[in-house]
């Protein structure tokens, strides 16, 4: 299939999702909106959960680059101000909360959500392999878990709380993981 059909399907696909909800997403939907036949869908994808699954990781609505700003310290903060972007900006922010809804509703797409977090985890691993070289990450340091408290921080403040991230969030949140947040200790 060529990529740019294949781009409409995902887009497609996702805009059905964030308009109808996993449930209200059908491939006749998605073959109607694309301008191809659903028996073309089914070739590529056997079912709705393996179109939405490729869709959510690769389609270019959701589609992120690793930031690669020279430091660790930047890298991160952009990286936070790209998670914020695509979780408060139509429409990969309608796509982001209603695929987590289907993935929490309808556990044959947990296995979607892990796929999705695992590609994005994999782009972003080259940050810290980058920062291990330079020096400013501990060898033992734990780069998901560093991801994940960044990225669950955006997810927490701006889905599930709903408040929004002021222009400081990204390096107060990059600074609180990496220097921690208690008192700076006096030389004595």
């Amino acid at each position: 299939m060529a990529p740019r059909k294949q781009q409409e399907i995902f887009q497609a696909t996702l805009a059905q999702l964030a308009e109808r909800g996993y449930e209200g997403l059908t491939v006749e939907g998605v073959a109607e909106r694309s301008g191809v036949n659903k028996t073309t869908i089914y070739r590529w994808w056997p079912s709705k959960a393996a179109l939405l699954a490729a869709a959510l990781v690769e389609a270019d609505t959701l589609a992120m680059e690793a930031p690669d700003t020279g430091s660790l310290r930047g890298d991160l903060e952009a990286l936070v101000r790209g998670i914020a972007a695509l979780l408060t900006r139509p429409p990969a922010a309608d796509v982001a909360v209603a695929a987590l809804g289907a993935a929490v509703h309808h556990p044959e797409l947990a296995e979607t959500a892990r796929r999705f977090f695992a590609d994005r985890f994999a782009r972003e691993e080259q940050i810290f392999e980058r920062a291990r070289r330079r020096g400013e990450l501990r060898e033992d340091a734990d780069p998901m878990l560093i991801t994940d408290l960044l990225g669950g921080a955006v997810w927490l403040r701006t889905v599930f709380r709903g408040l929004p991230l002021d222009e400081g969030f990204a390096a107060e949140a990059v600074r609180t993981v990496l220097d921690g947040s208690a008192p700076a200790r006096s030389p004595a």
